[in-house]
């Protein structure tokens, strides 16, 4: 069992950064690799990045490829989203998710393949 808890979301001009930051519970978050999704009212939850097990593998969403950064620091049981140019467009609810055993290089991860969710927190990008 994996017990994810997001942070770091909040109110923040277009062109500003955020960090989000999820910690996980557990003695295994190493053996899961890990991603990052979001959801805009209306819309589908969509993918936006993800990382490896050992965070040697990055795959992102060409909406956010060049502005964001996922990176995890397993010794601390934590994985990050750096943020940076942000446009109104990625105005959404972010959820980190886990997956066990996933492949490796990660690339985009569907939204039925994870394991673990976390409750999520709310970007706001204002124009």
């Amino acid at each position: 069992q994996v017990q994810l808890v997001e942070s770091g979301g909040g109110l923040v001009q277009a062109g500003g950064s955020l960090r989000l930051s999820c910690a996980a519970s557990g003695r295994t978050f190493s053996s899961y690799a890990m991603g990052w999704f979001r959801q805009a009212p209306g819309k589908e939850r969509e993918f936006v990045a993800a990382i490896s097990r050992s965070g040697g593998s990055t795959y992102y969403a060409d909406s956010v490829k060049g502005r964001f950064t996922i990176s995890r620091d397993n010794a601390k049981n934590t994985v990050c989203l750096q943020m940076n140019s942000l446009k109104p467009e990625d105005t959404a609810v972010y959820y980190c998710a886990a997956k066990w055993a996933y492949r490796n290089p990660v690339q985009a991860m569907g939204v039925h393949e994870l394991d673990y969710w976390g409750q999520g927190t709310q970007v706001t990008v204002s124009s």
